[in-house]
């Protein structure tokens, strides 16, 4: 407990019971996690292994065990569940794969495989944003839990009926496919134990408590699935932020909190309201914002940091005006001030904004890290190779069939696979038994009948070197023997591109390492949940973000630009009513600044080939006037600032031209 505040210990300690922690921005939630496993184990209180901490990234899991691990000595927390949501639906579905449905080795779509699934069943002559609709309507079915005939029976509309007939058809081709997609995660598993009282039983006992981290973002299927685990007894500790749930788009409900004190009326709630990041007056902006929301049960954050200086805020002519300043100011601060690059982050309200920045950056000689680029895992060769294992893995997984015979391409054109679907569908056969049934190739030409036995034989080989060789070797293999290194580099332009990447296979290949009791299915679903949060970190860059991306992290000086109404609070909310979720996004954006902040907005943009005059965000005028400074409002403080980057200046010119 040595460290900890006293509401801290207070969440610790209380371990009899359902508990909600109520943790403000930089509270210190992460720690009391930790605390809170080291003293269930170490009090004796639970083993390791009956315990299940949840979290919402596979980056939060990662730095969760770095943190546990050197708060246990030994093996403490040997068998400690320590994972995503989904991963844990993924564990469940792998030991109860036969009441799922599913045979062993299934497959995890990824979203492009669920894409591609969807758009075949779209009927002909289909609206451009049908697929979007559709997918994102069954999506919405399965995060809240709705099986195919419970979504069309709850189906209200044209649109919502042809998309459960749809989700009917796409579930019936997963269950054909021996597959699995995300959202069938979490919605199988909490199907299923809502239906058995010996399997809530069986998993109750497998896990005796749990914690859940950021439980504001649970969406219903959820808060199901920790509700039919944790029981009426709630041996639970949930961690979470009403005043940081900025994720309704995807799913995301933040009454699932107000529901625990439903559904358990002995909840004990604890709030954490001590601020150990930011400066005490970017805490009173953000108090004073976020107090125009409703509240059930209200935090406000204070922290024994001193005041620092006040939210600058800045009316500039246009948003290249505004990536101007902020290039400028991040530029004299780091000379001035020897901050390093990685002290700034420039928060911005949709993606589109960072072009205007970037170029600024550019012409100062800013080193920037745009967070949203191609992840690892998006790379082509990496989502081919990926492919191969699951189609090693599960000869029924279509999807992964249709991505690796053409990894590399060869002599199997798309005329050549519609045939063999055909002959698929007519034998009741998958596509990969289909390519190794003499019958179905004695119905092909020739060429194409050859390459595709060639095709089957190579997967058939791999297969049978799976069971003896290391997960790293198979994924070795499998680059060598499919022919995909000799194309990636017969394609690449140069050796230095080929190298790059026939690297991002090495580095799949080290993944791998240390799974050794792994098999290759139980290996590509694994790495099929991992996020983009998984990308590689910045190194000593300016961050560029959206405020979404910004949550969890914390640095010295942040921007926030596009501070107008229709930009931040966005249009689409200001329309729909969902102003309360946009002012959670702006106090997210707000109490990422250790020190010191910035506002900024601009009088004009160009839309549609003409200027058009912007008003500034309305939440500007919610933030306490004593905690800002505005342009010109205190003319010899403004005089002091120009006075400092004057000097500033002159100094890097003298010192260019001494060097």
């Amino acid at each position: 407990m040595h460290g900890l505040n006293p509401p801290q210990q207070a969440a610790v300690l209380h371990c009899d019971g359902p508990l909600l922690v109520l943790a403000g921005a930089g509270s210190g939630k992460t720690r009391v996690i930790v605390e809170k496993i080291a003293h269930l184990i170490g009090r004796g209180i639970m083993p390791a292994r009956r315990i299940a901490a949840i979290t919402f990234t596979n980056k939060a899991a990662r730095e969760m065990r770095e943190r546990i691990g050197k708060r246990l000595k030994g093996d403490a927390a040997e068998g400690l569940t320590l994972c995503t949501f989904h991963a844990l639906g993924l564990r469940f579905l792998q030991i109860e794969h036969e009441k799922a449905g599913l045979r062993r080795g299934f497959s995890v779509f990824d979203a492009d495989d669920t894409t591609a699934q969807i758009k075949d069943l779209l009927p002909a002559g289909a609206a451009p944003d049908a697929l979007d609709n559709v997918r994102n309507l069954i999506s919405r079915a399965k995060n809240a839990g709705l099986s195919p005939e419970q979504a069309l029976e709850a189906a209200r509309s044209p649109r919502e009926r042809m998309a459960a007939e749809l989700y009917l058809k796409y579930q019936q081709r997963l269950t054909s496919f021996n597959a699995v997609d995300f959202d069938d995660l979490i919605r199988l598993p909490v199907q299923l134990l809502e239906a058995e009282d010996e399997l809530q039983r069986t998993w109750r006992e497998r896990i005796g408590y749990l914690l859940v981290d950021e439980c504001q973002d649970t969406n219903d299927a959820q808060y199901r699935l920790l509700k039919a685990l944790a029981g009426p007894k709630g041996l639970f500790t949930c961690v979470g932020d009403d005043d940081q749930s900025i994720y309704a788009w995807r799913g995301a409900n933040p009454d699932n909190l107000l529901q625990l004190g439903k559904d358990y009326p002995h909840l004990r709630i604890v709030k954490l309201e001590q601020n150990y990041r930011c400066s005490n007056r970017v805490l009173r902006a953000a108090n004073a914002l976020i107090a125009h929301n409703p509240h059930e049960h209200p935090k406000k954050l204070w922290s024994d940091q001193p005041d620092g200086e006040r939210i600058r805020v800045w009316e500039c002519r246009d948003a290249a005006h505004e990536a101007e300043k902020v290039a400028a100011e991040i530029h004299f601060l780091h000379t001035a001030r020897q901050a390093p690059w990685s002290d700034f982050c420039v928060l911005f309200r949709g993606n589109h904004q960072s072009r205007a920045l970037e170029k600024a950056l550019q012409l100062l000689g800013v080193p920037y890290h745009l967070s949203g680029g191609t992840a690892f895992l998006d790379r082509g060769e990496v989502k081919d190779l990926l492919a191969w294992l699951r189609l090693i893995a599960n000869p029924d997984d279509d999807a992964a069939f249709l991505r690796a015979v053409g990894a590399p391409k060869r002599e199997i054109g798309a005329a050549t696979l519609t045939r063999l679907a055909d002959l698929a569908r007519h034998a009741h056969l998958s596509l990969s038994r289909a390519a190794e049934s003499v019958g179905a190739l004695k119905q092909l030409g020739p060429r194409a009948a050859n390459a595709v036995e060639g095709f089957a034989r190579c997967v058939q080989g791999l297969r049978q070197d799976a069971a003896k060789l290391t997960p790293a070797q198979l994924v070795q293999a499998v680059a060598e023997r499919s022919g995909m290194l000799a194309a990636l580099r017969a394609q690449s332009k140069d050796e230095a591109g080929f190298l790059r990447r026939k690297a991002n296979l090495e580095e799949l290949a080290q993944w791998f390492d240390g799974a050794r009791n792994a098999g290759p299915g139980e290996l590509a679903a694994s790495l099929a949940l991992l996020s983009h949060a998984d990308k590689g970190e910045a190194g000593n860059q300016v961050r560029l973000m959206s405020l979404h991306a910004a949550k969890g992290l914390e640095f010295r000086y942040v921007f926030i630009v596009g501070m107008e109404d229709g930009t931040l609070p966005h249009e689409a909310s200001l329309e729909e009513g969902r102003v309360e979720e946009e002012r959670r996004l702006l106090y997210v954006g707000i109490t990422r600044a250790k020190e010191r902040l910035w506002l900024s907005y601009s009088r004009e943009a160009q839309r549609w080939g003409e200027r058009v005059r912007l008003k500034p965000s309305r939440f500007l005028d919610e933030l306490p006037a004593e905690e800002l400074q505005r342009d010109g409002a205190d003319p010899e403080l403004d005089a002091a600032h120009k006075k400092e980057r004057a000097s500033a200046g002159f100094a890097a010119i003298k010192a260019l031209l001494d060097g």
